[in-house]
C-alpha cells in the first residue's frame, strides 16, 4: 500500500546516481572523455555485470531472455502481478558519451533503491530493465531488445542480423549469457503493466528554456532505408565516361537529389549518415555504394511524401547502374499514454520541480512499448543538446529532479 507522507522521492540520494553514471562510463571508455560500449560487446558485459551487483546489493534478483535483455526485479506483495518497469539501454555510439540511455537505467535502479530505503513493499513487483542494442550501431536497426520483449519481431530474424565482422546478433548474445553469473532466461511473452523511460533530451530545448524535467509527450515518425547501387568496376584512366557504369556517381546523384527535396520544412529530418564504396581504390571506377537513408518529421503523412521521393528518386538517377532499394524500419509518429504523462506531470507539482510538455525528436525504446503497455517517458536537459558525442553532458541536479519524479511514479504505478 501507498504510504500517506512518505514518498521515495525523499531517498533517491543524488551522488550515488551520479558517481554510477562514471563507473558505467569506464566500460568502454575512450581517451576524449567518452564511450564507446558496442551492443552484446565484452566492455557492455562489464557494465552489465556491474549492474547486477548493484541490484543484487539490495536485494533485487536479476534475470534475462534470449535477447540479452537484462531484468533487476524488485519483488511486490502480489508476486503474480504483471510488473511496472523502468530502464533504457546500455549500449552506446562509437563515439558516445556518459549519459544516452545510462541515466535511465541508473534513474530506474536509483528509484527502486529508494523504495526498498523507504521499507515499504509495492503491490506489484518493479523491474529495472537495459535493453539489448537499442543504438544499432554494432547490429541494424537497433531497439532490437525491446522489438523482441514486445514481439514486434520474431527473435529469429534479429539474432540473424550480423555486424561489419560477420558476428550474428545470435552469436553474440549467446556470449554475453555466458559470461553472465548466475542470471536465469525467462520466455517472453510476459505481461507489463507499465513502462517508464528516463532519458537526456538529446535536444536543446529544456536548456534554453531553463526547464529541468521535460514530460515527453510523443516521437516523431521515422524511415530507414538501405540503397544498393550496383555498377562496373573500370579503369579510371582508360573507361569513357559513356562506357561507365559508376555506382559512386550514380549513388551522389540520388543524393544530392534528396538533399534538395529535404530542404523544406525546415524540420524534416532527412540524413545519410553511412555509405560505403567498392573496391574504394582511387584509379578504379566504383562497381558498388551503400548508402543509408534515415527519414524523420512529427507528421506521418510528410515521412510518407518522402518515402515516395526516395523509391521515385533512385530509379531516376541510376543511370545504366542498377539500384536495390530496402526500408529496414519504419515507426510512425506517436502520442504517450495521456494518464502516464498526468501522473508525471503531478509527480513534479508534489515535488516542486518545474516541467513542461515536450516532444521526441528521437527515437526511443518507449516506442515499442507504448504499443504493448501504458508507457511514458521524463527528459532532462543535456548540454547545448549535444549527444551521441564524448562531449555529451547532463548537470547532476538535473539528473536528481527526474529520477525524483520517476521514483514517485513507479510506486504509485505499482500500488495501484
Amino acid at each position: 500500500m501507498e504510504q500517506r507522507g512518505v514518498s521515495p522521492s525523499e531517498f533517491v540520494n543524488g551522488e550515488r546516481l551520479w558517481d554510477r553514471h562514471f563507473k558505467l562510463a569506464a566500460h568502454g571508455a575512450r581517451q576524449d572523455g567518452g564511450v564507446d560500449r558496442p551492443a552484446l560487446s565484452a566492455e557492455e558485459s562489464a557494465a552489465r555485470a556491474e549492474l547486477i551487483g548493484w541490484g543484487k546489493s539490495i536485494g533485487l534478483t536479476a534475470y534475462t531472455d534470449e535477447a540479452a535483455n537484462l531484468f533487476l526485479r524488485l519483488e511486490g506483495q502480489e508476486a503474480d502481478a504483471a510488473p511496472v518497469l523502468s530502464g533504457s539501454h546500455i549500449d552506446s555510439q562509437p563515439t558516445g558519451g556518459k549519459f544516452d540511455g545510462v541515466f535511465g537505467v541508473l534513474a530506474a535502479l536509483e528509484a527502486v533503491e529508494a523504495i526498498v530505503a523507504m521499507g515499504a513493499k509495492p503491490r506489484r513487483p518493479i523491474e529495472v530493465v537495459a535493453w539489448m542494442n537499442e543504438e544499432g550501431s554494432r547490429f541494424s536497426p537497433g531497439m532490437a531488445g525491446s522489438e523482441a520483449y514486445t514481439g514486434v519481431k520474431p527473435i529469429e530474424a534479429l539474432l540473424a542480423v550480423r555486424d561489419a565482422d560477420g558476428v550474428t546478433a545470435g552469436e553474440a548474445v549467446a556470449q554475453v549469457l555466458a559470461r553472465d553469473v548466475n542470471v536465469p532466461v525467462r520466455p517472453f511473452g510476459r505481461p507489463a503493466a507499465a513502462f517508464i523511460e528516463a532519458h537526456i533530451e538529446q535536444g536543446p530545448v529544456l536548456e534554453k528554456e531553463g526547464i529541468p524535467v521535460g514530460i515527453v509527450t510523443g516521437i516523431q515518425g521515422t524511415r530507414r532505408y538501405r540503397v544498393q547501387v550496383t555498377g562496373e568496376a573500370a579503369h579510371a584512366g582508360t573507361a569513357n565516361r559513356s562506357e561507365r557504369k559508376d555506382a559512386l556517381m550514380a549513388a551522389v546523384r540520388m543524393i544530392a537529389a534528396l538533399d534538395r527535396e529535404a530542404m523544406h520544412p525546415d524540420d524534416l529530418k532527412v540524413t545519410v549518415g553511412m555509405l560505403t564504396v567498392t573496391p574504394n581504390a582511387p584509379s578504379v571506377v566504383p562497381a558498388q555504394v551503400m548508402f543509408s537513408i534515415d527519414v524523420r518529421h512529427p507528421n506521418n503523412k510528410e515521412v510518407d511524401r518522402i518515402d515516395s521521393f526516395i523509391r521515385l528518386v533512385v530509379e531516376a538517377e541510376k543511370g545504366p547502374c542498377e539500384v536495390a532499394l530496402s526500408q529496414i524500419a519504419h515507426a510512425p509518429s506517436l502520442m504517450f499514454n495521456a494518464n502516464i504523462r498526468i501522473l508525471l506531470h503531478e509527480k513534479a507539482r508534489e515535488a516542486g520541480i518545474a516541467a513542461t510538455d515536450i516532444y521526441s525528436a528521437a527515437g526511443h525504446d518507449a516506442r515499442q512499448l507504448h504499443y504493448f503497455c501504458p508507457t511514458g517517458m521524463i527528459f532532462v536537459p543535456c548540454k547545448d543538446g549535444i549527444s551521441h558525442n564524448p562531449n555529451e553532458w547532463a548537470e547532476s541536479e538535473h539528473l536528481l529532479m527526474g529520477t525524483q519524479i520517476l521514483a514517485d511514479a513507479l510506486w504509485h504505478l505499482a500500488n495501484e
